[in-house]
């Protein structure tokens, strides 16, 4: 049973590595098979609800939208903790999330750092998200100086 767990924690963990290497390279619509079909994703920033998107259709087109937005995504993952039951898990990570967006010739940067409590299925062998709500808690918007040449 041990081991069985230890191979479940780094499919999980796998799981929410790639979730942030899609995003960062804009590839939503492979991020979205990372995810249940009726998933649900719900976004809290500075402790007040912002969003909830429900089902990949709707979270694609959200993301999408999101992303045409950013020039540049950065994540790093930090700590993720997971309890296993059977054929679900819940599960807490951290990351750092970095946008870079470029409006009227400005560089902007924005830091986020997030926490998000997630539950996971495994289906057809696999394990994918099937809610994620992200609690933005720190954010720090800054325009970028020139990189001197």
């Amino acid at each position: 049973m041990i081991l069985e767990n230890l191979k479940i924690k780094e499919e999980l963990r796998d799981l929410i590595d790639a979730y942030a290497y899609l995003g960062d390279e804009k590839k939503i619509s492979e991020q979205m098979s990372l995810f249940t079909p009726d998933a649900v994703y719900t976004v809290y920033m500075d402790g007040f609800l912002v969003a909830e998107t429900r089902g990949t259709d709707n979270l694609e087109k959200e993301f999408n939208g999101h992303a045409s937005e950013v020039h540049t995504y950065f994540t790093i993952n930090g700590q993720h903790s997971i309890k296993i039951d059977g054929e679900s898990a819940t599960g807490t990570s951290v990351s750092q999330l970095k946008m870079i967006r470029k409006p009227k010739g400005q560089v902007l940067i924005t830091d986020y750092s997030v926490r998000y409590d997630d539950v996971y299925v495994r289906q057809n062998g696999k394990w994918l998200i099937n809610q994620r709500t992200g609690f933005f808690k720190i954010i720090d918007a800054r325009r970028l100086a020139p990189i001197e040449s």
